[in-house]
């Protein structure tokens, strides 16, 4: 019998298999870190990858960041450049290379300017000038427009372009200013000090464009977010892109993602407000005319309802203007008549010519303009009777045909009307109304009862 070998060495794991155990490892036990170096051997191949290496003093790491996540940085990392990077520590099984896949990359010194903005941002925060109620509002309609900005950058292109666009009538004035590094804070300051002085505009936008977290760091400075605070003109903050946030954003008036939308807040369009103006003016006339049509519907339903003694008069003297014509045209055809029939007489007349016929004719002729002179004199005798009438009759009913018999109306010293003896006293003085004037009296007693029975002489 044979002896059969057998192998009691340990199962040896293969390459793969103890990169790819390494690998769960490493990723189980480090989620997600942030690492600090010296970026260094950093290259850009056609596929879109960044790969590159930390170094410290001691050591290095080899790290890579795919296409897209590094579409995402604004500005692109250069050797030498001190970063942070966030990332995944894993393996590289085909090589064996220990590594980080980052995911976002930073300056290294972006956690102390973070520091810093949320430090400033609490203490205004806690002195009240983020506060809704200390904010100015915004002018729909500025007669003047201030810009704060760089003389040269894209921002004041984009604000007057759009302000062209919309209102080009609105005048707007430039006050230069850089807008990164260190002396733009002090030239900030001084512009928004310099359109104060100014007093021109009565709206001021305030900003740039977009540019990384150090680029916009002087709109993150106490001296500007004060100066913006304090200014008497109520202010816009238009800077960097929608997805940007300075301290100016807190304090300003007014926040704008961008220096364009800024334009478009502070600047009314001038073809809505022509719609806006056609519609009141439209609006306005119809409610002109319904306030018309209403106040005149009241007029007549009040001309309606008013009778006035002028306005009886008046209708007898219209009605007697008419019974004038009508006399007139009467009397004109009679006039008529009496003419054809003279005329026709005078005809036979000449025709028979016997002396005696035109005797009679002649004294019929006379009798008929006697009997209508007569019939004239009567029916204007009988209008002029009826005109008397009916002015006695509304002379009965006038207040002065009543004073004029004998009556008088009593007013007190403030005009009211006297009806009882209670309403006056011993002492008070009085003014009389009668037909042809007034007078004043004083009271030397007053009699309650039916004083006028007793002592009618009186």
């Amino acid at each position: 019998m044979n002896d059969v070998f057998q192998d009691t060495r340990p199962r040896a794991l293969s390459v793969s298999e103890l990169n790819h155990q390494a690998r769960h490892l490493l990723e189980s036990s480090f989620m997600q870190v942030w690492v600090e170096g010296e970026l260094s051997g950093f290259s850009r191949p056609s596929s879109g990858h960044w790969y590159f290496s930390l170094k410290d003093q001691k050591c290095q790491i080899r790290c890579a960041m795919f296409r897209g996540m590094n579409q995402r940085i604004r500005s692109i990392p250069k050797e030498g450049d001190k970063v942070r990077i966030r990332g995944k520590v894993t393996l590289y099984e085909n090589r064996g290379d220990f590594q980080i896949i980052a995911e976002h990359i930073e300056p290294a010194g972006l956690g102390a300017l973070q520091q810093a903005f949320e430090e400033l941002k609490r203490k205004l925060h806690a002195e009240g000038l983020f506060e809704a109620g200390r904010k100015k509002p915004i002018p729909t309609l500025p007669s003047h427009i201030g810009v704060v900005t760089s003389p040269t950058g894209a921002a004041v292109h984009d604000i007057l372009t759009v302000l062209a666009r919309r209102c080009p009538g609105i005048p707007v004035t430039l006050y230069p200013t850089t807008v990164q590094g260190q002396p733009a804070t002090a030239e900030i300051v001084r512009a928004i000090g310099l359109a104060q002085a100014h007093a021109v505009a009565d709206v001021l936008i305030i900003g740039r464009g977009g540019g990384s977290l150090e680029d916009l760091w002087c709109f993150n400075e106490e001296a500007v977010a004060r100066a913006i605070a304090a200014c008497a003109i109520p202010t816009v903050s238009a800077v960097g892109h929608e997805t940007d946030v300075t301290i100016a954003d807190f304090v300003a008036d007014l926040r704008a993602p961008t220096p364009s939308a800024a334009a478009e807040k502070v600047s009314p369009d001038q073809r809505d407000m022509l719609r806006q103006i056609n519609d009141r003016e439209f609006r306005l006339a119809n409610a002109a005319n319904r306030a018309l049509q209403r106040l005149g519907t009241k007029l007549e339903h009040l001309s309606a309802r008013l009778r006035d003694p002028r306005r009886e008069l008046l209708e007898k003297a219209q009605r007697l203007d008419g019974l004038e014509l009508r006399l007139g045209k009467a009397m004109e055809q009679h006039l008529n008549r009496s003419q054809v029939r003279s005329g026709h007489l005078t005809q036979r007349l000449v025709m028979q010519s016997p002396r005696k016929q035109l005797t009679g004719s002649r004294e019929a002729l006379e009798r008929s303009a006697s009997q209508l002179d007569k019939a004239v004199q009567g029916m204007l005798a009988k209008l002029q009777d009826r005109l008397e009438h009916a002015a006695g009759a509304l002379n009965v009913v006038s207040p002065l045909a009543t004073l004029g018999r004998g009556y008088a109306i009593v007013r007190d010293e403030q005009g009211n009307i006297i009806r009882n003896a209670p309403d006056v006293a011993a002492g008070d003085r009085v003014s009389a109304h009668v037909a042809n004037g007034m007078f004043t009296a004083e009271i030397k007693s007053v009699n309650p009862g039916d004083s006028w029975s007793q002592n009618p002489g009186n």
